[in-house]
């Protein structure tokens, strides 16, 4: 198996335990939502941004 898919991989299924933990903390709300709410969307936006360009990568190398 191709080591950069297995990075996407990886970065895919970051994105879901982050946005996981988004969503569940925004149902739960209280002082975790508080405290946490916007660093977990900021980091589900990083964690996507390194997914698109392995994905990008990924496309661009194989056509190759």
């Amino acid at each position: 198996m191709d080591p950069l898919f297995i990075l996407i991989l990886l970065a895919v299924t970051a994105v879901v335990i982050v946005l996981m933990i988004g969503i569940g903390g925004f149902a739960k709300g209280g002082a975790f939502n508080h405290k946490y709410g916007n660093k977990m969307m900021r980091l589900r936006l990083v964690a996507q941004f390194i997914a698109v360009v392995l994905i990008l990568a990924y496309v661009y190398f194989s056509a190759s």
